[in-house]
């Protein structure tokens, strides 16, 4: 016998044995629903603790049945469900949470306590279990903070309430079984029923605006997409800086610790059970309001805005879906350091971050991303980062919601882009300094990505290849 064809037949059969293997571990300890385990999070700075709320089941799981342990290595935190009879761990996933972003805010800092309300969701087990949840330590290795035991079959613990679905749901983009498929559900919020074909026409675009980035593009046919048209009573969202309150489905709102443009929501279980209409593993919430602004969370869901007023602004939507997008699903670190947060020491000094764009080079031989950098670049990349960062400080200085904000910025902005573009290692992948809001001392990938500057660039090689292990793993 030819030996390729021999090869070819042996991986074959192996792929077969393999897929058949994790099928009958999936059908040994999970049937094809979901499991929701709500929790409430509470502490301050340096203090947390974990409370069971209630445990939901929920309609089919949308998720792989053949990656059930995380091997992805991403997010703040990771929950790990055993198998209560043999003590084997049957499900993991890493996520990321509102809780340990405010944990970084002054507040927490002044001692102030406050709860978050959260969600895990798994694959429905047969069987008792135990759901531990684990957070890194300041060396990025996990440790558990919480475990709780779920039995499945007792109704007093988990609700089995057929739920109303007061809202439509329709298939946006449909290429398969969701077991073997990414699913995205995108919902809206501050969309009044008047402005439900807004919402439709909002979805169709910004879908379209995705799978036209790169490396979307390329796997467009892994994912589905589904929409639920959530009406709220108001339209728009919450604007608390200058005392705009809207009532609303999901609680959306602009503010979120301070930042003027950071939009999250507070209101879990109410996304949550509006979601469970369509299968999904990601959320994506796009708010019917005009200023710019959105967030991103590893494993949590995304926002956007999507009303602009000056229409040659327009591009600036369709960088936030994805650049959100980004943080959400491929566990990206943001790569700018410039811009206002309002968090402090969110990265550790001299620790490597978990994020696969960001390092702290403390061991350039060993770098995160090296089998993409060619012998010829130097570590740390040289760049114009001193020119750069004096663009920034004039810029930084300009009101945002000035109406004459964007004819101020213009020509730094073009002179900032100017130099991304032009540096000598432009087109390489190093590790050029400033990164994940530290000037000093953290690094990014390459000079320009969609991680960096507020414009349409793509994504650079190393934030391509992890949202492509992320489509790979599921």
């Amino acid at each position: 016998m030819n030996v390729r064809r021999l090869i070819l037949i042996t991986v074959l059969l192996t792929s077969i044995v393999t897929i058949n293997l994790f099928a009958q571990t999936f059908d040994k300890y999970f049937i094809d629903k979901t499991m929701r385990i709500d929790y409430y999070h509470t502490g301050t700075k340096g203090t947390e603790s974990i409370s069971l709320d209630k445990v939901f089941a929920e309609g089919i799981w949308a998720g792989s049945v053949n990656n059930l342990i995380d091997v992805l290595n991403l997010g703040e935190y990771q929950f790990r469900i055993y198998d209560l009879a043999s003590a084997s761990m049957i499900y993991s996933r890493g996520y990321s949470s509102i809780f340990q972003e405010w944990q970084t805010t002054d507040e927490a800092l002044a001692g102030v306590f406050r709860t978050f309300h959260e969600s895990v969701r798994l694959p429905y087990p047969k069987n008792k279990i135990q759901v531990v949840i684990c957070r890194r330590d300041k060396n990025m290795n996990f440790h558990e903070i919480f475990s709780a035991i779920v039995d499945p079959n007792d109704p007093t613990q988990v609700n089995i309430e057929l739920k109303p679905k007061p809202f439509k749901v329709t298939s946006l983009m449909e290429n398969g079984n969701p077991h073997e498929k990414v699913d995205i559900v995108i919902v809206g919020d501050g969309y009044r029923k008047e402005d439900i074909e807004k919402f439709r026409k909002d979805a169709k675009h910004f879908n379209e605006v995705m799978f036209s980035t790169s490396p979307f593009k390329e796997r467009k046919k892994d994912f589905n997409v589904w929409t639920i048209e959530v009406i709220s009573p108001d339209s728009g969202i919450d604007k608390p800086d200058i005392n705009i309150w809207k009532s609303t489905a999901l609680g959306t709102m602009y503010n979120t610790f301070g930042s003027t443009r950071y939009v999250l929501t507070e209101e879990n279980k109410a996304l949550r059970d509006i979601c469970s209409g369509a299968p999904y593993d990601y959320v994506t919430i796009l708010v019917n309001d005009n200023r710019y602004g959105g967030g991103g969370i590893y494993n949590l869901y995304t926002t956007t805005y999507t009303r602009g007023d000056a229409p040659e602004m327009d591009w600036q939507m369709d960088y936030v879906y994805v650049h959100e997008f980004g943080h959400s699903f491929g566990g990206l670190g943001d790569e700018y350091y410039s811009s206002q947060t309002s968090y402090n020491d969110m990265y550790q000094k001299n620790v490597e971050p978990w994020e696969p764009n960001l390092t702290a080079l403390n061991d350039k031989n060993n770098l995160k991303w090296k089998d993409l950098v060619e012998k010829a670049t130097p570590l740390p990349t040289p760049w114009e980062k001193d020119q750069y960062d004096s663009l920034g400080r004039v810029r930084g200085k300009l009101d945002r919601l000035a109406p004459d904000y964007y004819e101020k910025r213009k020509p730094l902005y073009e002179a900032e882009q100017k130099i991304l573009k032009e540096t000598k290692y432009a087109k390489k992948v190093g590790a050029f300094e400033g990164a994940g809001y530290i000037s000093k001392g953290m690094y990014r990938p390459a000079s320009d990505c969609r991680m960096f500057s507020l414009s349409l660039v793509g994504f650079d090689p190393v934030c391509t290849a992890a949202i492509n292990r992320v489509i790979d793993f599921y």
